[in-house]
């Protein structure tokens, strides 16, 4: 089974505005950068997004570890979902979970593969985590212009 990283960041201009996704994908020697925006959306929307576009360009199972600095995808994905599923998609407070679409469809993605979530400070001291924030802000910024 292929080894792969995948680093993830969303932005938004204004919550909700005009957003962007980025992510990078490692794998031995090759690295692929990917970005896309999307408006209106939210910062939350544009973190998942950047997840499910990385995961979705693997074409075979891979054990890939996904980096992110979005504590709302890692707990999303790891922990939540599970009662989410449970509960019909609503949440404790019995109200309709937000983003459902991303996360129904970053679910089936990460069934494809042997998935580990890493959680990093966001514009710390990780060169991949400060590079998907460039891209995913420069997508934001292209989509901003264009609307």
């Amino acid at each position: 089974m292929k080894i792969v990283e995948l680093i993830t960041d969303g932005a938004c201009s204004g919550n909700p505005g005009p957003g962007g996704w980025a992510a990078i994908l490692k794998y031995g020697a090759h690295k692929k950068e990917l970005y896309g925006a999307e408006s209106p959306s939210t910062n939350n929307r544009m973190e998942l997004r950047a997840a499910v576009e990385g995961l979705k360009l693997l074409k075979e199972r891979c054990q890939v570890t996904i980096t992110t600095d979005s504590e709302y995808v890692r707990k999303g994905i790891t922990e939540w979902i599970h009662g989410w599923k449970r509960n019909n998609w609503k949440t404790k407070d019995k109200k309709p979970v937000k983003n459902q679409d991303l996360w129904e469809e970053l679910d089936a993605q990460v069934a494809r593969h042997d998935a580990t979530w890493k959680w990093v400070k966001g514009h710390a001291d990780h060169p991949d985590n400060n590079r998907c924030d460039e891209l995913a802000v420069m997508a934001s910024k292209t989509q901003k212009s264009s609307s």
